[in-house]
This record gives C-alpha cells, structure tokens and sequence, in this order.
C-alpha cells in the first residue's frame, strides 16, 4: 500500500473583517516577516557577543529589509516574467509594487544583499564587509528556513511524484477527479531542514572558529553549500515556469551556477589575504 502524508493546511492563519473588507492573514507573511525579526534577535547576539554597538543592527535592518523585498520581487520578474518588461512595463511595476507580494526570487535578493551590505559598510563607523557578510548569512540560513516554511503552508514549489513514506499529497494542487493520488517530495521541507543545518554550521564556525578563520571564509563556504545544494535539490522540483518545461537545467539551476563561483571566489579571496578585523578597530566603533 502506498504510504503518503495528506498536506491540507490552509494558507491563511486568520482572516480579518476590515470595513466590510476580507483581509486574510497567510502564513507565509508570518514567518517572512518574522524572519527579519529572529534575524535582528540573532545578530544582536552576535554584535554583542563582538563587542558592537547594538544600534548598528536597527540601521543594518532597514538595508536589508529593503534589499530582500526588493531584490525578490525585481528578480522574479527578471528570471521569471520578463516578458512583461517588455511587453506590459507600466503594469509590470504595478503588480511588483503590490500587495500581497506573489512571486519572489530568493537569487534576487542574494545580489541586493550583497549590494546593500557594501553600501552600509561604506559608513567609516560601521564593520567591514567581509566581517559582517560572515554574520549575516548566520541569519539569512535561519531565515531561509522560515521562508521555507512558508512555501510549504502555501504548498508550492513542491517536488516531483515520489513512492518514499514521506511524499506529500498537497489537496490544494490535487485534481480529485484523477486517481490515484500522487504524492510529491516535499522539498519546501527538505530546503527548510538544510538551512537549519547551514544555521548550525557558519554558527559553529563563527561562535569556535571566528578568531583563526580569515574573514569571509564564512560567507563563501555558506554561499557554495546553499546554492550547490539548490543546485541539486531543483533536479527534485517540479518546474515554477512553464518556459522550464524543456529546458535541460531550470532556471533556479542557471541562478545557481554564477553564485557559487562567488562563494569559491570569495573563499579564494578569503584564504589569499587571510584578513582579519582587529579587535581595537571594532571596538572604537
């Protein structure tokens, strides 16, 4: 007997008469938002910990909020609709702008981070680039997770049909009228589980390792792990695009490739000039 787990969980957490209005609350908005807010719990940890100012984390905040709403909604039209660019480019900007946010591209939002971050760190006051991109990815993993998460109470980005115990059968994407049912990897889950895994891991090399590695080993280590494992859990997925259909690798596969030679590139850098942030510079700060 086929064994399969049922996903019917409602997207939304509660919905809200406003003024006669329907408002739905989703899960997804939940835990994106409450990603930024763990993330500002978490490097508050970190600054403290390195002896910081507390009040650089509020500024550093706002770039990355700002960066990642940005940077997703700009990159999923980009990679994804960019017909609409040229074809419809005023109503293009106006479902970008708009609420609820569907369509976001996490690969977007790597290259505003990155952007932002130099931007912040130009600031003569604030830390280097290389020693604060090492303690945002600390964050970012554990935000990936939650977004994760998220994808999955939306069941999207679901995998392909599969026979293991743990396949998900998401009844929202389901045809009822066709039997039998088929369970799909859920690799929301599996994406989810790997950021926690890259959480635990660049939070061991920082909290251990932070004093002997040079500055961004961090960064690319995380960067080649996160997009490799992408690379290949996107061989799982089920295609988000329909011009994926007959491509040999999909898109989130091509995204994938120029971020990992980053992080090996970064990693190169890292081990090259094996920089490392005095103490006496951060603290005057």
């Amino acid at each position: 007997m086929l064994a399969y787990i049922i996903w019917d969980i409602s997207p939304n957490v509660i919905t809200i008469d406003f003024f006669g209005a329907s408002l739905p609350i989703h899960w997804y908005s939940l835990l994106f938002a409450s990603s930024f807010l763990v993330g500002q719990a978490l490097l508050s940890f970190i600054f403290r910990s390195d002896g910081i100012a507390v009040s650089k984390v509020e500024s550093l905040l706002l770039y990355m909020v700002v960066a990642t709403v940005i940077g997703t909604r700009v990159g999923h039209y980009l990679f994804y609709e960019w017909e609409l660019l040229v074809a419809q480019p005023w109503d293009w900007f106006l479902s970008m702008i708009s609420l609820p946010f569907y369509g976001l591209a996490s690969h977007g939002a790597t290259i505003t981070i990155l952007w932002a971050l130099y931007l912040y760190t130009r600031h003569p006051d604030n830390p280097p680039f290389l020693w604060l991109a090492d303690r945002i990815v600390i964050a970012v993993a554990l935000g990936g997770a939650l977004i994760r998460l998220g994808n999955l109470f939306n069941s999207e980005i679901y995998g392909k049909p599969t026979d293991l115990p743990w396949g998900f059968v998401f009844v929202r994407e389901t045809d009822f009228n066709l039997f039998p049912l088929v369970p799909r990897h859920p690799t929301q889950l599996y994406e989810a589980f790997f950021c926690l895994f890259l959480f635990a891991f660049t939070f061991y090399l920082w909290k251990y390792k932070r004093h002997t590695l040079p500055e961004g080993a961090i960064t690319g280590l995380f960067m080649i792990l996160l997009f490799g494992f992408r690379f290949m859990i996107e061989f799982l997925k089920t295609p988000q695009e329909g011009f994926e259909n007959n491509m040999l690798l999909n898109m989130g596969q091509w995204l994938s490739m120029p971020a990992i030679l980053t992080g090996l590139m970064i990693l190169f850098y890292a081990q090259k000039h094996k920089l490392v942030t005095s103490k006496t510079h951060l603290m005057k700060n």
